[in-house]
């Protein structure tokens, strides 16, 4: 069955050291367009996300939102700079000296100073990570294939029901499209006496043999065949687990072509009409269609 390519999903997963949280929505798109978003040092782990993304999905601008939580940094761990507080101890002193004042001082006078005690900060380990937001990115994924497949199961419903349009009226243009011989020898019979007034009277041979030049020009016989063959490739795609998109918007444009091809053949107002309606209806598929992964 066919799936949508508009869906939101997304994943929560943590443990003793990581905490993960995933957003993923998807939209249209002709190809499969991903943006992947990770926080500041966890960039070597777009080429797993883009993996896991392109062998679940075939088309769709897709866009990834990761938030990573290292509990295992959230210990208070500090680095003294021994450097700049000696030199600020030694300061201290020169400046005591100078006053003449006692050069006794607290030890809390120097640890204040910006940068003699500072927090530690260690490079995030992404790669122990992987396995956690590979899980997680699978859960997220899971509940928007599960949301695209919902959504392409009313698509397809939909689509079902205006093929079956299309073919009613294309066995009705065909029903009407009968007798073709006949119908322009009346038509031809008509139109010669209105010009004639009667006065010539043509031969019935000469009449069959202009009637039927042009019923062979409005021959849509072809026409006809090709297009049921059209609306039953459409049907099998419908329902066909594999992505179906692109080749469903090449049968769109070939019905399409043979509406119009079957539009210009014929001269009945009917015919015409149902042709009409046809097209209109076509272009609400196209729609729809474009929404297909």
């Amino acid at each position: 069955m066919i799936c949508s390519m508009t869906a939101f999903a997304s994943g929560q997963l943590s443990d003793a050291n990581w905490a993960l949280a995933i957003e993923i929505r998807s939209y249209n798109s002709r190809h499969l367009d991903l943006v992947v978003r990770l926080p500041h040092g966890y960039r070597e782990l777009e080429n797993a996300v883009r993996q896991l993304v392109t062998d679940r999905l075939a088309r769709g601008r897709v866009e990834i939102k990761v938030d990573i939580e290292d509990h295992a940094q959230n210990t208070e761990l500090f680095v003294v700079d021994a450097r700049r507080a000696l030199a600020y101890r030694q300061a201290l002193r020169q400046l005591a000296a100078v006053l003449d004042l006692d050069a006794d001082f607290p030890l809390a006078l120097v640890a204040g100073v910006d940068g003699v005690i500072a927090e530690a900060v260690q490079p995030p380990d992404a790669d122990s990570c992987r396995p956690l937001l590979q899980a997680c990115l699978g859960q997220a994924l899971d509940e928007l294939v599960a949301m695209r497949v919902q959504e392409g199961r009313f698509m397809a419903d939909d689509l079902v029901q205006r093929l079956d349009f299309l073919e009613t009226q294309t066995q009705r243009i065909e029903e009407a499209s009968q007798n073709l011989l006949l119908c322009y020898q009346e038509r031809l019979k008509q139109r010669i006496g209105t010009l004639t007034e009667g006065i010539i009277d043509l031969a019935p041979e000469r009449l069959a043999q202009e009637a039927a030049l042009l019923a062979e020009r409005s021959d849509i016989s072809e026409e006809i065949v090709r297009l049921q063959s059209h609306f039953q490739q459409f049907r099998e795609l419908v329902r066909s687990p594999e992505p179906a998109g692109r080749k469903l918007n090449f049968l769109l444009q070939e019905m399409n072509r043979e509406l119009n091809t079957l539009g210009s053949k014929t001269s009945k107002a009917d015919v015409a009409h149902r042709v009409v309606d046809m097209k209109s209806e076509l272009e609400k598929i196209r729609e729809q269609v474009q929404n297909v992964e």
